[in-house]
């Protein structure tokens, strides 16, 4: 799978993000990965959640998985991230 198969969830809308699954569903790939970090991570369930109820319901959260990154901060220090990744199939 390529990174055009990827939707990272950031600041913008939630809808922004949807349309982006949409996009990428209606271009012929049969899966797209939503990755997000910290904050985002309830956005990027409310996108699949969305994406799966109100606009293609043939689609399934395939797998999930939750971990934890690990950053440098801006003062040299580690910092520690929750992060998930959701897959979504036809």
């Amino acid at each position: 799978m390529g990174d055009d198969n990827i939707v990272f969830i950031g600041k913008k809308s939630t809808m922004a993000y949807v349309m982006a699954v949409i996009m990428q569903m209606n271009r012929g790939n049969t899966e797209v990965t939503l990755k997000a970090r910290g904050k985002a991570i309830s956005r990027a369930v409310d996108v699949a959640e969305i994406v799966k109820n109100k606009f293609m319901n043939e689609i399934k959260a395939h797998d999930i998985k939750i971990y934890t990154e690990e950053l440098k901060g801006n003062d040299d220090t580690n910092i520690k991230v929750s992060s998930i990744e959701i897959l979504l199939k036809k």
